[in-house]
């Protein structure tokens, strides 16, 4: 099995559910190629991905490039496979806060119905 694709990012250690999904429902997502993207919080962002194998089990490097708040920000994370099927990692910005996540692959609910309400559910900046 891939890590490609879109994962719901369902916990992380530091912050509740309402909060990672402040401008939508957070996801992480892994190309089949080296990139990816991932977004919680008010966080947005990049990833060059290694994808790899650790015991057996799909696993993946990354850094990322984006934005927090607006802000710049930068880090790091990683991945992995479980074996009930769903994905555990830890993401890391640098000079700041690191947080574990847990999620599961991506649900067609989990999407906006149109970019209208996606709109109206993060506001305008």
């Amino acid at each position: 099995m891939s890590l490609a694709g879109k994962w719901r990012i369902t916990q992380m250690d530091l912050w509740d559910q309402e909060a990672i999904d402040l401008v939508g429902p957070a996801f992480i997502e892994f190309g089949k190629d080296r990139s990816g993207t991932v977004r919680f919080i008010a966080v947005d962002g990049w990833m060059d991905c290694r994808h790899k194998e650790r015991n057996g089990r799909p696993y993946v490097e990354f850094t990322w490039d984006g934005n927090d708040d607006c802000d710049p920000a930068t880090g790091r994370g990683w991945a992995k496979l479980g074996k009930d099927g769903s994905l555990s990692g830890h993401i890391y910005f640098h000079h700041g806060d690191e947080s574990s996540f847990r999620a599961i692959p991506f649900d067609e609910q989990d999407k906006p119905s149109s970019g209208a309400s996606a709109k109206a559910k993060r506001g305008t900046r």
